[in-house]
């Protein structure tokens, strides 16, 4: 018998979206030849993955939770259609998925695809195999995050759009619910305003330089008509500008220097101080995850006459 390498299991997977354990089992069965394994995968049933395998899943949920340990997890899984998404076969299979990452701490999503399945003894990769084919549509996991310290807070928008974690630092506060409403709170923040950072001192020094440039010719552009002014005089009303036009710029990009969304005339920083202070505490916002779900994948434009019609020659 020929000898089954982990490369060949993976081009099989590759070749047709099945699940490792599958894919070995089926080139064990055919001896090493790729095309008999894939004959042996359709007689099993395995084969209506083939073509689901490639296609495009741009849709699907971002779900967040915290498990019972107080470990927090949010996790991209996709689907193809929105249908799908609203599924609840498919929404229990992301809830355990997230389950698995809470409780075994992968490393990376090969990892999570190679642990054990709640209440089996397969694989998450295995299991998934089988949900596609129960579905009728390809699922990938896409990306997960996990929290393990701190105080964790999840929130998932528009049914599972966009899904938050939250990650707070408390000390001298007994209050968990109230924690936990604040925790609520700037998730919902960070779901409708779309920080990319928590505070200024986050923000990589080379975006800081590249806006500062970009704010001063801007600056320097809106003065030039102005030939009576000295060139020296207008070149420090335009670094004026631009330390005013920078704020701004934080605030737009950094959680704590936003106003907050329930009260506008504070910050996100003095509305947790406050909360904080009434607590009898200290909270620091120390780190947070937002998915969007479906950003940044390319997502195919199908002509469904088209397709229609080449099903029907």
């Amino acid at each position: 018998m020929a000898e089954i390498s982990a490369k060949l299991v993976k081009e099989l997977r590759e070749m047709t979206g099945v699940g490792m354990m599958d894919c070995k089992k089926a080139l064990v069965a055919s001896d090493g030849d790729k095309d008999k394994a894939i004959d042996w995968l359709r007689e099993k049933g395995l084969a209506a993955q083939t073509k689901k395998a490639g296609k495009v899943a741009a849709e699907g949920v971002s779900y967040a939770m915290v498990s019972d340990s107080g470990v927090g997890v949010v996790i991209e899984v996709n689907s193809q259609t929105d249908f799908v998404a609203k599924n609840a076969t498919f929404q229990e299979f992301v809830r355990d998925v997230a389950s698995v990452v809470a409780d075994a701490a992968p490393a990376d999503v090969e990892a999570l695809k190679n642990a054990t399945y709640p209440g089996t003894d397969r694989t998450v990769d295995s299991v998934t195999a089988d949900k596609v084919l129960s579905i009728g549509e390809n699922i990938q996991i896409r990306r997960f995050v996990r929290y393990a310290d701190g105080c964790n807070v999840p929130y998932v928008h528009m049914n599972g759009k966009i899904g938050v974690l939250v990650n707070l630092a408390v000390e001298g506060i007994d209050n968990a619910a109230a924690v936990t409403e604040l925790g609520k709170d700037l998730a919902m923040q960070i779901a409708a305003m779309s920080p990319s950072y928590v505070s200024e001192a986050e923000v990589p020094a080379e975006e800081v330089e590249k806006e500062k440039a970009v704010q001063l010719a801007k600056a320097m552009e809106e003065g030039a008509a102005n030939t009576k002014i000295p060139e020296a005089k207008r070149q420090m009303i335009a670094e004026n500008k631009v330390k005013g036009r920078m704020n701004n710029f934080f605030a737009e990009v950094c959680l704590l220097n936003q106003a907050f969304v329930k009260e506008n005339k504070v910050t996100v920083a003095d509305h947790v101080k406050q909360v904080a202070k009434q607590l009898g505490g200290k909270i620091e916002v120390v780190k947070f995850t937002r998915f969007v779900t479906g950003e940044g994948i390319e997502k195919k434009e199908d002509d469904f006459a088209a397709e229609v019609a080449s099903m029907i020659k």
